[in-house]
């Protein structure tokens, strides 16, 4: 809140006093726990009486379905202080995001959006002021829901590809040889071709910076093990969840859990650096 002050950007002490100066709220927190008690704890955005200033609460958070359709029924038994147009009253939206800190700096984020359609119709010139794409997913949950899914397959590629570049050298191929190979055949992913997990092969990735910044291991772990429990929730065989999430559980007990998720290639696999 002090960095942000001193640009000049107008600031609240807690989310109930910023609701009550705003008509549009967007939150984007760690945990179902964190986004649960910013929306209906004590001095949360619902804090107080069942009428609300906002009309619309967009939740960019990375959580479970569940929690974000129990926050979003909590929204929906609301009233309008201000009734708007047609609005009735307020909607929040899950409309998580995919992309990471370069597309934030860059505003080419991808959101997929939960909710009521006239509601993400609404919000669209808001998100697309963020980010590059969105998509109306469904109903309330489904944007959730499709972030759990891409996290899963992004872990799970990330894995593979360090295996294979791993394994690569062990064969005596370089990462850099190895990579053209996968770029230009079936094996082509975004781990490969936008992410490449081995330092030196590609400049302006986390692997280039001693895999600082990015995406944090921890936060990975926790978007499995939120993967890991809805599956488990609607009977789903999932076994790479399970696995993906053993291994970033590791490297989290390992110390490795403020590094970006692609330094499993040096730190599981045993990855070398390229010359």
């Amino acid at each position: 809140m002090k960095m942000f002050t001193e640009m000049g950007v107008s600031a609240r002490e807690t989310p109930y006093e910023v609701a009550q100066d705003s008509q549009v709220v967007i939150t984007m927190l760690p945990s179902s726990s964190h986004v649960m008690d910013v929306y209906t704890g004590t001095n949360g955005l619902l804090h107080g009486d069942k009428a609300i200033r906002p009309a619309l609460l967009i939740d960019s958070s990375t959580i479970d379905p569940q929690t974000t359709r129990k926050i979003s029924l909590a929204v929906s038994n609301c009233n309008l202080k201000d009734k708007r147009d047609n609005w009735e009253k307020p909607v929040m939206l899950d409309a998580p995001v995919s992309g990471g800190v370069l597309a934030a700096e860059a505003a080419t984020l991808t959101f997929m959006v939960g909710g009521p359609e006239d509601a993400y119709l609404a919000a669209r010139p808001i998100l697309q002021s963020m980010g590059r794409t969105s998509i109306y997913c469904g109903g309330s949950g489904n944007g959730s829901a499709a972030k759990i899914c891409n996290n899963l397959a992004m872990a799970v590629s990330m894995l593979g590809t360090s295996e294979a570049l791993a394994l690569g050298q062990s064969l005596g191929i370089s990462a850099t040889t190895l990579t053209q190979v996968l770029n230009t055949s079936s094996g082509q992913c975004w781990s490969s071709d936008k992410y490449n997990p081995v330092p030196g092969v590609m400049k302006g990735v986390p692997s280039s910076r001693d895999y600082s910044g990015g995406f944090a291991s921890k936060l990975m772990a926790k978007d499995l093990s939120l993967a890991a429990a809805s599956a488990e929730e609607v009977g789903h065989k999932s076994a790479l969840i399970y696995k993906a999430h053993e291994i970033y559980k590791k490297m989290c007990e390992d110390g490795h859990e403020t590094k970006d998720f692609s330094c499993v290639f040096r730190h599981f696999y045993n990855g070398k650096d390229e010359v």
